[in-house]
């Protein structure tokens, strides 16, 4: 009975921790429901008059991005704003062929009297952060727009950004990232699911009440001052935008955002590129809470409540670690269940996970419906959207939780670029791109593994106990066995 009450009590505290996140979620809700979604009572610049239109640097940190900078350079080149008060600064650490073509396109630029500026380094100290970090040494711009290389702002993208800078006290305004392949594949669609919930119930809920939001790494804006006054970019994270966003909020910066500003971006077409994605996001967020969390909690000016969704806020890739546990140890539970009847009543706590999946189908369908509409037809696509979501998202628990516990560990690794692939339809083919590491991943054969066990716990729903079988869990099985199965073969086939 040791080993069984062992793991009762792990599997209820990763439920614990999953529902008060959830609890925490719910009250983003109430929060993004009851916000003004648009600031017209935000004071602005008035850009008829030339005095009150500041300086603006744009940086592009780039590297390596042969199949985007083309499209980027013409996309950025294209922003309206005074050419006397703009300047654009490529800041490249391209070790391939992109660093010639991309300094004769910025050369073709120049001609035409735009200030843009090509910006090379001896070496990738700092990486993304260090490029930044050099930039600004010599930026002209009171206030810094950056960019990744797969991000196209339209063209009055300063003009509807630039002017909440009025506000002496915002220190960074940050816009919605919008999709420009979201119907490519089930993966993309699902990667716009999950933003989509980041960019409005989250980001809206934290900023309406005053909570810590973060800079999303692009398609936003910060003050020069700001930055410096927060210690400038440090690399020693892989979300250099997260431990900046919450050292200037500790120093009273406010942050805005915009959920009415859309930025297009392209997302990850591979799963290669997705699984390097999730790595670096999630690792960076467990680094973060490891530096940042006791600054948050000593922190004399910010409220309780607002510590608290810090700290969820900064556990947020964590929660893929508790998502595992209770995966992992739920069949072992179905037995116990079922072997103990003097437990049956205990296992109520098993509801936990039904109340928190509940929540989070709630909330996520508001921001779907932000995104598609109402009504009853786009509630029937929701439910099944919400359990491909669910399941996919539970099926890169392994890797995620990976990722985690090296962040909560301290064990340091480079910042591994997301390949772009400037395609936007299933007709192209992303094979030959010449970014995309090659090889399986090496967690790959416990993700086959984990959907072979799944595909048991399903199995074992018709045999256990003496009354039929127990399909109290069928449900949840179903999700991780088909979430296991999705990640593991797409790893295979993308490798065929």
């Amino acid at each position: 009975m040791i080993w069984e009450t062992i793991v009762i009590l792990i599997y209820s505290t990763a439920l614990l921790l999953i529902f008060l996140y959830a609890l925490a979620q719910l009250n983003l809700l109430f929060n993004y429901l009851s916000a003004k979604k648009k600031h017209a009572d935000a004071p602005q610049w008035d850009f008829s008059k030339d005095d009150e239109i500041p300086t603006v640097t744009i940086q592009l940190p780039v590297y390596n991005e042969m199949y985007v900078m083309e499209r980027l350079l013409e996309n950025i080149a294209s922003i309206k704003y005074p050419k006397d008060k703009l300047e654009i600064q490529v800041l490249d650490d391209s070790t391939d062929e992109t660093v010639e073509t991309t300094h004769a396109q910025i050369k073709q630029l120049q001609a035409t009297g735009l200030d843009i500026k090509h910006i090379r380094r001896e070496n990738r100290a700092g990486f993304k952060a260090g490029a930044l970090k050099e930039g600004l040494k010599t930026a002209k711009g009171e206030f810094i727009a950056i960019f990744d290389a797969d991000f196209l702002p339209k063209e009055d993208w300063l003009f509807k950004t630039i002017p909440y800078f009025k506000n002496p006290k915002i220190g960074v305004v940050q816009t919605r990232w919008g999709h420009l392949n979201r119907d490519y594949s089930i993966l993309t669609r699902v990667q716009a699911f999950a933003l989509d919930a980041h960019f409005t119930l989250e980001q809206v809920g934290r900023n309406s009440k005053g909570h810590f939001i973060n800079f999303n790494g692009t398609a936003g804006i910060w003050r020069k001052s700001c930055i410096l006054d927060a210690g400038n970019w440090e690399g020693d994270t892989l979300t250099e935008d997260l431990d900046l966003s919450y050292r200037a909020q500790l120093k009273n910066w406010k942050f805005l955002f915009l959920e009415n500003v859309e930025t297009p971006a392209e997302l990850p077409v591979v799963i290669s590129a997705a699984r390097s994605q999730q790595f670096r996001w999630n690792k960076g967020g467990a680094e973060n809470f490891q530096k940042m969390s006791w600054r948050v909690l000593r922190s004399k000016d910010i409220s309780l409540k607002t510590k608290l969704h810090g700290m969820l806020h900064l556990l947020n890739s964590t929660m893929f670690l508790n998502i595992l546990i209770v995966a992992l140890l739920s069949i072992p539970m179905l037995y116990i269940k079922n072997e103990y009847e003097h437990l049956k009543t205990y296992f109520f706590v098993m509801s936990f996970f039904v109340i928190s999946t509940l929540i989070f189908f709630i909330c996520f369908w508001f921001t779907y419906k932000r995104i598609y509409g109402g009504g009853f037809i786009q509630f029937i696509k929701y439910i099944g959207m919400f359990f491909v979501f669910f399941s996919i998202a539970m099926g890169f628990s392994v890797h995620n939780s990976i990722a985690v516990l090296e962040g909560h560990f301290g064990k340091k690794s480079d910042f591994v670029r997301t390949p772009k692939f400037n395609i936007s339809s299933i007709k192209q083919s992303w094979r030959k791109n010449q970014y995309l590491r090659k090889g399986l991943p090496a967690n790959i054969i416990i993700e086959g593994i984990l959907m072979l066990y799944f595909g048991f716990g399903l199995y074992s729903a018709f045999i256990v106990g003496n009354q039929g079988g127990d399909f109290g869990l069928f449900p949840f099985h179903l999700m991780l066995f088909f979430g296991f199965g999705f990640v593991f073969f797409n790893s295979l086939i993308s490798k065929v």
